[in-house]
């Protein structure tokens, strides 16, 4: 029976590169000499921008962001926290997410049911697995997948037939 899974990943090894890139644009521009403006990534997937004020902050997101594209990770991934300051120094946390939650999962399940095509959709952890007996089903779906405006960016992965 053909399926196929819908998920939503990154590479984390592009997102180290686009970090490492900003970081060196970051410190050769004349603006920032002296600064201590940085961009951290942890191992949980969270960004940490550090600058000395909020306007630093904002002038280093457009640079983190078009590292991204540049790199094909889409930035609809990223969800930015407040601009929060310490002392003297100003850090904005922005969390890479990764996987379908549960609601975005019931949402998609929903869509998939609700369109009246002939397939099954279910729930496997972070992802959501479409079964049907055709395979223009299938595409069909993942079309109509396409057109909606989640959130989250979202690949479809498995296709098998």
């Amino acid at each position: 029976m053909p399926s196929f899974d819908v998920v939503s990943e990154v590479d984390m090894h592009e997102v180290t590169n686009a970090v490492d890139q900003t970081n060196r644009e970051i410190a050769n521009r004349y603006d920032f000499k002296g600064s201590g403006a940085k961009v951290e990534l942890s191992d949980d997937a969270v960004l940490t921008l550090h600058a000395e004020s909020d306007f630093q902050i904002r002038q280093i997101q457009p640079m983190l962001y078009q590292k991204f594209s540049k790199r094909g990770i889409d930035v609809g991934c990223l969800q930015e926290g407040d601009i929060e300051t310490s002392g003297q120094r100003v850090h904005q946390n922005i969390v890479v997410r990764q996987g379908v939650d549960k609601d975005l999962a019931r949402k998609l399940v929903k869509k998939v049911k609700d369109a009246k095509i002939k397939v099954q959709a279910s729930i496997q952890g972070d992802q959501v697995r479409v079964n049907g007996k055709k395979r223009d089903d299938l595409q069909s779906v993942i079309t109509m997948l396409k057109s909606e405006d989640f959130d989250l960016p979202l690949q479809f992965k498995n296709f098998r037939d």
